[in-house]
């Protein structure tokens, strides 16, 4: 039986997302998608322009990926609702990362506005993803909200810095009945795979593999990383034994007296 995610009637087999940002080209960026065979892409609204005669972004986003826009440079509730009725009605869909963040120096996203949103367009018929600092009672919150999942933090955005937020997350997954997709500060595929391993339902990474050295081999590490992850997770990860030893440490010499 195949494992899959599902979230608003959608299943969903390779549970690595990726963003659209940073890529130098919208070719290269098609291309990662494709090798990793992702089957979620983010795309911020002010990047999508259906009108244009020029080149738009969706245009290069494989048919098999599903569209979820996401809020950037929303401050408040009330930009990250309008971005978001905005992209709907543009014909992008109604998943939505819900991106709120007024620091513009750690860019940490502000948890209660993100709230005030999801609130707003959950009502609305929206798929939501509230990307959030990982905080139980607030994730809580965005699930009675309606939160089609919640997006903790790994790390600062953009910083490749990792799984800085472990036990946090790791809180999450046992106390959610939806799923928890790890958003921002991924730099290794193996940090990918710890996020897997802990009960993540998906993982999403941008930065990491746009700004490689080659997005495409990349890309298609952390495919493999977060299916190996899974795989680990649902097989069952032994720990917290007493030494043992894999092999008998008698009965194969001879006692000496």
């Amino acid at each position: 039986m195949q494992d899959t995610l599902k979230i608003s009637g959608k299943d969903i087999t390779n549970r690595l997302f990726i963003g659209t940002g940073k890529f130098s080209s919208y070719e290269v960026m098609k291309r990662a998608l494709e090798a990793s065979k992702a089957e979620v892409a983010t795309v911020a609204l002010r990047r999508v322009d259906t009108t244009s005669m020029q080149e738009n972004i969706l245009d290069y986003i494989p048919k098999r990926c599903n569209v979820m826009i996401n809020t950037s440079g929303a401050r408040n509730a009330e930009e990250a609702v309008r971005i978001a009725r905005l992209a709907k009605a543009a014909g992008s869909g109604n998943w939505i990362k819900i991106e709120v963040v007024k620091d513009n120096k750690y860019l940490l996203p502000d948890n209660i506005e993100t709230l005030r949103a999801t609130e707003v367009l959950a009502k609305e018929g929206f798929v939501v993803f509230p990307y959030m600092s990982p905080d139980l009672s607030i994730a809580r919150r965005m699930l009675e909200a309606g939160a089609a999942a919640v997006m903790p933090l790994g790390s600062p955005i953009g910083t490749n810095r990792g799984l800085r937020t472990k036990e946090l997350v790791e809180i999450l997954v046992k106390e959610l009945s939806i799923p928890v997709i790890v958003d921002a500060g991924l730099g290794r595929p193996s940090d990918a795979c710890v996020c897997m391993e802990l009960g993540c339902a998906a993982v999403l990474v941008n930065t990491a593999i746009a700004v490689s050295p080659d997005p495409v081999g990349y890309a298609v590490a952390f495919s493999k990383a977060v299916e190996a992850g899974r795989s680990a997770y649902i097989a069952g990860i032994p720990c917290g034994k007493d030494p043992e030893p894999s092999s008998p440490l008698t009965g194969f010499l001879r006692n000496e007296k």
